[in-house]
């Protein structure tokens, strides 16, 4: 008996060490994940509290990995102003001690925090940061970029479109750098492939009447109108589309950048027949409701169910978290390193991995919004009409210029 105990003694000391060991690797011994989001702007509904909430949801499934490692959420609020963004970041590095940023849906703030963080101990977990320089031109061994990026999205939905016979174009583009990355990278495939772009109409952030540009649109009669925003931008064009009666004259109206909860905005009857690629759909398989479900019951959720950043919030954050834990650092570049090493635990993106580049690469899908009478429940909008594989869904790494990739 006096043999065994000793003997349990022994082997809960020596597990005591290694957690302490492991735990001495962590800065501070608490590894601190920072939600820079937009709270009050046009993507609050589609990031904003959930975000942070999809944040937490990691640091609790994570549990310590195994290791007794702390962890800390932190959120704010970028106002979607690339200075606001890298001050904040700047103090969460220098005086609060956050080792991962995680979110940043705006092109501007996502580029001035990579650009900040790229020499220094912090990760940038770019899970909504469009602009695809993240993983060309401005790599970094301490970025990964999780969800969508502008060539994707420009050019999956373009090809799925060109694939069902949508041959000729008109853009409404928001003219800032995420709607004009996405035109450019959907323009190029379109007149790569054989069609034809009838025009463009630019308008800026936050337009309420966009009558004399889906006048324009109409009068192109081009058979495809691509709609190059997103948030209120997009939520309003549709609506008004419908009662211009553009989908009913024929023309096909396609969102590169529209969430779940942008629809539930427009409603059914007006978003009816829409087309848009999303990366993430809460009613996709059984793992994917299982998350929807605990989310909707999250603080301040209210039986909403996750867009796809704020999933992808979720899991970039917990594929950090398992990194932190398997390489016992949680330095950004060895963090990262590990993330690209070995495929995430989760699969809310289907078959996902992370390549050289960070550049993190999933299937992305094509969907239909359904009618009315086809919904058989809340949030039930989404028909799926095509799979883009995830060795297809996004720009060729040799294609990227990114300096680490020989």
């Amino acid at each position: 008996m006096r043999r065994t105990m000793r003997a349990a003694l022994a082997a809960a000391t020596l597990l005591a060490a290694g957690a302490a060991a492991a735990a001495a690797e962590v800065s501070d011994g608490v590894v601190r994940v920072g939600v820079l989001t937009d709270m009050s702007g046009p993507f609050q509904d589609t990031n904003g509290q959930g975000s942070v909430e999809a944040a937490r949801m990691a640091a609790e499934d994570f549990a310590g990995g195994g290791k007794g490692i702390r962890v800390e959420i932190v959120a704010a609020d970028h106002q979607n102003k690339a200075d606001v963004g890298s001050a904040i970041a700047r103090k969460w590095l220098d005086v609060e001690k956050v080792d991962a940023i995680v979110d940043v849906p705006n092109s501007s703030v996502g580029l001035a925090v990579n650009a900040l963080v790229r020499d220094t101990r912090m990760a940038l977990l770019a899970s909504a940061t469009a602009t695809s320089d993240l993983t060309g031109k401005a790599c970094s061994p301490n970025t990964v970029q999780w969800v969508n990026d502008a060539w994707a999205t420009g050019n999956t939905t373009a090809a799925a479109m060109m694939k069902r016979g949508g041959t000729s174009w008109y853009f409404l583009t928001v003219n800032y750098a995420l709607g004009q990355g996405i035109e450019a990278e959907a323009r190029t495939y379109v007149e790569g492939h054989g069609g034809t772009v009838k025009g463009a109409s630019r308008h800026p952030l936050g337009t309420a009447d966009f009558s004399s540009l889906l006048l324009q649109a109409q009068g192109s009669g081009a058979s495809v109108v691509g709609l190059a925003n997103a948030g209120a931008d997009a939520i309003n064009i549709v609506k008004q589309a419908n009662e211009f009666g553009l989908k009913s004259g024929g023309q096909s109206l396609v969102a590169f950048l529209v969430f779940i909860n942008d629809v539930h905005a427009m409603g059914l009857k007006d978003a009816q027949g829409l087309l848009l690629t999303e990366s993430f759909y809460w009613n996709m398989n059984d793992e994917t409701r299982a998350f929807a479900r605990r989310f909707a019951a999250r603080p301040g959720q209210a039986g909403k169910v996750p867009s796809g950043n704020q999933a992808g919030v979720y899991s970039a954050t917990l594929a950090y978290l398992d990194a932190v834990a398997r390489a016992g650092s949680d330095d950004g570049r060895t963090a990262v390193a590990e993330m690209k090493r070995r495929p995430p635990r989760e699969r809310l993106f289907g078959d996902l991995s992370v390549r050289p580049d960070g550049r993190a690469i999933h299937p992305i899908y094509l969907f239909e919004v359904k009618k009315p009478a086809e919904s058989t429940a809340p949030y039930d909008y989404y028909t799926l009409l095509d799979t883009v594989p995830a060795d297809q869904a996004f720009r060729p790494m040799a294609e990227g210029g990114c300096p680490m990739v020989k």
